[in-house]
């Protein structure tokens, strides 16, 4: 879930930290101890913590990418590319208010560059 960008980025950009912050704490929680009472119940289990320690870990990647950009807004160069120094396209922004590249270089940085 990605909230709106709007005029205000940082009201934006807090909203979805604080609600990445309670997502991260909610997860938490010591998993399940396996019971391995049957092949079928053990192999959903441990697809049950796969699944959750990768939701967590896409959590905690969002979490740090929407506070670094939280801290662009604080230098003021929030809306800049980091890799080229361009200006980000606005409906970039809004479709993804924590990007911290162009789409130009986020190609590049997408496969590894």
């Amino acid at each position: 879930m990605t909230v709106p960008l709007g005029d205000d980025p940082r009201a934006a950009l807090v909203a979805e930290r604080d609600r990445l912050r309670a997502e991260v704490a909610e997860g938490i929680v010591a998993p399940e101890p396996m019971t391995y009472g049957s092949q079928a119940a053990a192999a959903s289990q441990v697809f049950e913590q796969q699944r959750d320690l990768a939701l967590r870990d896409r959590n905690d990647r969002q979490l740090a990418e929407v506070e670094a950009a939280i801290a662009r807004l604080d230098e003021g160069t929030y809306g800049m590319c980091v890799r080229c120094g361009r200006s980000i396209a606005l409906e970039r922004l809004e479709a993804l208010p924590w990007a911290a590249h162009c789409i130009d270089c986020q190609r590049i940085v997408g496969r590894g560059g």
